[in-house]
């Protein structure tokens, strides 16, 4: 359900960016596109940290995961 509930909203985010795109011009529609889909992200992450606190995993912070996680 979820699945389907994250693809809904790239769709439905697509669908008015073009049409945002078509009166406002393609930078409009980029900055709107930009705005939705990372306030998007901000959510999933969110919920992946308080799943994570849920079972008791110690969570951390942007900078820490990345100096811990070298790739």
């Amino acid at each position: 359900m979820k699945r389907f509930q994250q693809k809904a909203i790239i769709m439905i985010a697509v669908v008015v960016g073009s049409v945002i795109g078509a009166f406002k011009g393609q930078e409009a529609k980029q900055k709107w596109m930009f705005r939705i889909l990372s306030k998007q992200d901000e959510r999933v992450s969110r919920a992946v940290r308080k799943s994570e606190a849920r079972k008791g995993k110690v969570l951390l912070d942007d900078i820490e995961m990345a100096s811990y996680h070298k790739s």
